[in-house]
């Protein structure tokens, strides 16, 4: 009588020990699905990091706000976005890094605050202050879109530079 084994097909009589072998299968099934989990989970997400370097400030008066965002409703400003990261420098330091980010589209949003008062001084809807996007965005009447200032995160790291504008 042939039985099959956890090793394989085997031909001779089972033994007392025949009863064993479902339960040392089903072990090593349940080790192979847990070592298989395990391993799509740690490959589920790759992470990357992401260096801004902010160029052509006026003055190193104030500070730089930068916002890093993935959600073309919240840009630029940001405020509702809960996932939305931000940073605060002083503006003598002129880059900063994001680390453990997952794989896709951001877009850049940063503020000169010369007088460090949290926001863009405008007259009329004109900056006051010093702005820039990533990929250097063009702005035309107002703010760029998201779509303009996007960019893709894939990899181990990214840079973006963004040239600051001012207007007056």
């Amino acid at each position: 009588m042939a039985y099959i084994s956890a090793f394989g097909i085997g031909s001779a009589a089972p033994t007392s020990n025949a009863a064993i072998l479902p339960a040392r299968m089903r072990k090593r099934l349940l080790v192979v699905a847990a070592a298989t989990t395990w391993a799509m989970l740690s490959a589920a997400t790759p992470v990357t990091r992401l260096d801004v370097q902010v160029d052509n400030l006026r003055s190193s008066k104030g500070m730089i706000r930068i916002c890093l965002t993935a959600d073309p409703d919240n840009f630029p400003a940001c405020v509702d976005d809960a996932k939305a990261l931000t940073r605060t420098l002083p503006a003598s330091v002129h880059a900063t890094s994001f680390s453990g980010l997952p794989q896709r589209g951001y877009a850049l949003a940063i503020i000169h605050d010369e007088n460090s008062n949290a926001k863009l001084d405008t007259i009329a809807g004109i900056p006051r202050e010093g702005y820039g996007f990533s990929r250097n965005a063009a702005v035309r009447f107002g703010p760029p879109r998201f779509d303009a200032a996007r960019f893709m995160l894939a990899g181990d790291a990214e840079m973006q530079q963004v040239k600051m504008r001012y207007i007056f």
